[in-house]
């Protein structure tokens, strides 16, 4: 197995190569992606859109090695995650890969520094200072004076703040997005998505599931889902270039 330790500018982060995913519902089966084949570059803002049913909310979970293909391949970082076992794959979500949903899911006993420290104990990398790295990026989510705050005392906003500032604790190259915005006002979900853009500009590739064309405008590239299918993708030219192998 071939797991980078830093993403290559001149190889796809994110790899998905004929992928396929089946629910078997009694007698039944739904095919909730087919085939599906796409390069995500290091740095890229991805949003994926597409109707309820369509297989953005599939193609996420599988991406965050949440679940697994029926068929196919699914690649991060050089490393095919069928290959992977169980800690393997854990580690992956633990430190590659960070994840902000639409409820925010944070700890209602603790405060923002609490909760934002979470992920950093089950962490395998040696961490010298807990308190300085939460702090660090809650600073950088713009709530260095909401540390000592719970939940029930911040905005809505300001929560999905802490769930992002959380999301960042292990450094990931990867921060996934699923619905982040629906549940927030129009002028709060502007603010996160302008927080978003930054840290694109940073160099953490996004990969952001939404509904919402005025989200979705903010990606540097939208890929529309349609019945499993890629239905359009604004890639530029190198993104719609399929590699044959990916080493």
């Amino acid at each position: 197995m071939n797991m980078s330790s830093e993403p290559s500018a001149d190889r796809p982060i994110i790899s998905c190569r004929n992928l396929s995913k089946i629910y078997r519902m009694g007698d039944q089966e739904v095919h909730a992606l087919n085939r599906v084949s796409l390069d995500i570059w290091p740095g890229e803002f991805v949003a994926i859109m597409g109707p309820s049913g369509s297989g953005k909310s599939s193609l996420m979970n599988l991406i965050g090695a949440l679940d697994r293909p029926t068929s196919g391949e699914m690649w991060i970082k050089g490393s095919e995650l069928s290959a992977m076992s169980r800690d393997e794959l854990a580690d992956l979500r633990n430190e590659t890969l960070g994840f902000v949903f639409q409820q925010f899911n944070l700890l209602s006993r603790q405060d923002a520094l609490s909760n934002v420290k979470l992920p950093l104990r089950y962490a395998r990398r040696e961490i010298s200072d807990l308190d300085a790295r939460a702090r660090e990026c809650l600073e950088m989510v713009g709530l260095g004076n909401r540390m000592d705050h719970r939940p029930m005392q911040l905005s809505g906003g300001q929560q999905q703040r802490v769930a992002i500032a959380r999301a960042l604790v292990n450094r990931p190259s990867i921060l996934l997005a699923d619905e982040p915005t629906g549940a927030l006002d129009s002028r709060t979900t502007a603010e996160i998505m302008q927080l978003l853009v930054q840290l694109s500009r940073q160099g953490i590739t996004i990969v952001l599931v939404t509904h919402e064309a005025d989200v979705a405008a903010y990606a540097s590239r939208q890929i529309h889902f349609r019945d499993g299918d890629i239905e359009s993708d604004s890639a530029a030219p190198r993104t719609n270039m399929l590699s044959e192998q990916i080493s």
